[in-house]
């Protein structure tokens, strides 16, 4: 089975470079199967990472970045795959 997590942070007002470089640098171990890193107006940072686990597994996640960074709590989320109707 295939769980995606999502991790999204926005940062301090004109610190969205600086959380970009944060993210982008933050090892995971072990590594996802895939990983993406996606940037949004107002300095949010999204990261996406696919595992081939179990929906419930314990798996690595991007921790939380420093207070002064971030603007707000990161939010986190698990998805699983759905089928698409044929």
């Amino acid at each position: 089975m295939t769980v995606a997590l999502m991790w999204e942070a926005r940062a301090v007002t004109g610190r969205g470079e600086d959380l970009l470089a944060w993210a982008r640098a933050q090892e995971l171990a072990p590594a996802p199967g895939r990983r993406e890193t996606f940037r949004a107006p107002q300095d949010r940072v999204l990261v996406i990472t696919w595992w081939d686990a179990d929906y419930d597994a314990v798996l690595p996640e991007l921790p939380e970045p420093d207070a002064a960074l971030v603007s707000r709590a990161v939010h986190r989320w698990r998805f699983e795959p759905v089928p698409d109707p044929m």
